[in-house]
C-alpha cells in the first residue's frame, strides 16, 4: 500500500502506541509500595490489566451499564492495592491517577509532529475525555483532535468507537489510517473500513499469521518515512 496522497487523515490508538502505560502504573505502584519487587510490580501491573480488561468486556457484552475509564481505573487501583494490604483512598485514588502519568515513547513525541506537519492527526482511545487531556499534556502530545471512547457509550473494538473518527473526518473511512500497537484494534479499524498500520511497541499485541495490515513498522519514525512526513 501507498498510504500516501491516498491518506486525508491519521488516527493514532493511545494508550500503549503512543504512551507506556503499564510503565505508569508501574510507577505508581512503586510509589505506594516503596519495597516492591519487580515481580510482584508486574503481578499487581497484571491483575490492574485483567481487570480493566474485564470490565469493558462487560460494558460491551451489555451485562454491565456504561461507565468511563476513569472510573474503571479507579476500581482497578483499589482492587489492587487491596491485594497488596493498602486502604488508604487517598493513596488509592493517587495510585489511579497513575494511569494519567504515562511516559511517551522515546519516538512518539518527534514522529507525531512529523506526521502532523503533513496530515490531520487524531488521537482515538478508549480513555475518558478527562483521562485523554492528562495524558497528552504529561507525554507532551499535540494532536489536531482528540476523540474518546466514552462518546460512543463504549469501547474498542465496538464499531461505534471507529466510527466516531470516521464522522469526524467526513470522508470515506479507506482514507483514514488507523496506527496501533495492537493487532486486536487494527482489526476493529479494518472491519469498520479503515486502512490499518501496526507499529511495535514493547507492550503490544503483535499481529498473527492471519493478519493482514496495510504497514508494519517498527516504529513511528518508520511508519513518518512511509508516509512522506519529512
Amino acid at each position: 500500500m501507498a498510504p500516501h496522497p491516498d491518506t486525508d487523515m491519521v488516527v493514532f490508538d493511545v494508550l500503549g502506541t503512543m504512551v507506556d502505560e503499564p510503565g505508569g502504573i508501574g510507577r505508581g505502584l512503586r510509589t505506594l509500595l516503596p519495597d516492591i519487587d519487580e515481580a510482584r510490580t508486574g503481578e499487581l501491573v497484571e491483575a490492574w490489566y485483567g481487570y480493566i480488561d474485564e470490565q469493558q468486556q462487560e460494558i460491551l457484552a451489555g451485562r454491565r451499564p456504561y461507565v468511563g475509564s476513569t472510573a474503571i481505573d479507579l476500581e482497578a487501583a483499589t482492587r489492587v492495592a487491596a491485594e497488596a494490604g493498602v486502604g488508604d483512598a487517598d493513596a488509592i485514588r493517587a495510585l489511579a491517577a497513575s494511569a494519567q502519568r504515562l511516559e511517551p515513547w522515546p519516538d512518539s513525541v518527534p514522529a507525531l509532529d512529523r506526521i502532523a506537519s503533513r496530515f490531520p492527526v487524531v488521537g482515538l482511545s478508549n480513555a475518558s475525555h478527562s483521562a485523554l487531556t492528562r495524558i497528552s499534556a504529561h507525554a507532551g502530545l499535540r494532536w489536531h483532535q482528540v476523540l474518546s471512547a466514552e462518546d460512543a457509550r463504549g469501547y474498542k473494538p465496538h464499531p461505534d468507537v471507529y466510527r466516531l473518527a470516521i464522522a469526524n473526518a467526513g470522508c470515506s473511512p479507506d482514507r483514514l489510517l488507523m496506527v496501533a500497537a495492537h493487532a486486536w484494534d487494527l482489526r476493529g479499524a479494518q472491519a469498520a473500513g479503515m486502512r490499518t498500520a501496526y507499529v511495535e511497541r514493547p507492550v503490544g499485541d503483535p499481529p498473527g499469521a492471519e493478519d493482514s495490515f496495510d504497514l508494519e513498522v517498527e516504529s513511528l519514525d518508520d511508519l513518518a518515512a512511509s508516509l512522506g512526513a519529512a
